[in-house]
């Protein structure tokens, strides 16, 4: 009696059922070896310009983007004050396009603008 070789499987589906944490581990190891096999070169490069300074340049970049981020607070806040000065101009304007009544803080700087003149 011979015995054949069994054919791959038929699946309906690309993700018929859930898989196992182990089954998942195998499609993920399947997915690498795929993506190490496609960027073999970019990999490599990679590695080479890396090798013998990949934690040292990951703290310097962290401590870089740390000075950047408080070099350029005053710039963000400038940023914020203005976004918001814009977005209460856009609100006046559209309050007097539609005829709507003025918001509180408004009819109160309006008032103390026309006590002074």
């Amino acid at each position: 009696m011979a015995t054949s070789k069994p054919g791959p499987v038929q699946i309906s589906s690309r993700n018929p059922i859930p898989l196992s944490a182990s089954q998942e581990a195998q499609v993920r190891e399947l997915y690498y070896k795929r993506v190490r096999g496609y960027c073999a070169d970019e990999i490599r490069d990679f590695a080479s310009c890396a090798m013998n300074r990949t934690f040292s340049a990951t703290w310097q970049e962290q401590d870089a983007a740390r000075q950047e981020w408080f070099a350029t607070i005053d710039d963000r806040r400038k940023e914020r004050e203005a976004k918001e000065v814009r977005r209460k101009e856009q609100e006046k304007f559209h309050r007097e396009w539609w005829g709507m009544p003025p918001l509180p803080e408004d009819a109160e700087a309006q008032a103390t603008s026309e006590g002074k003149q």
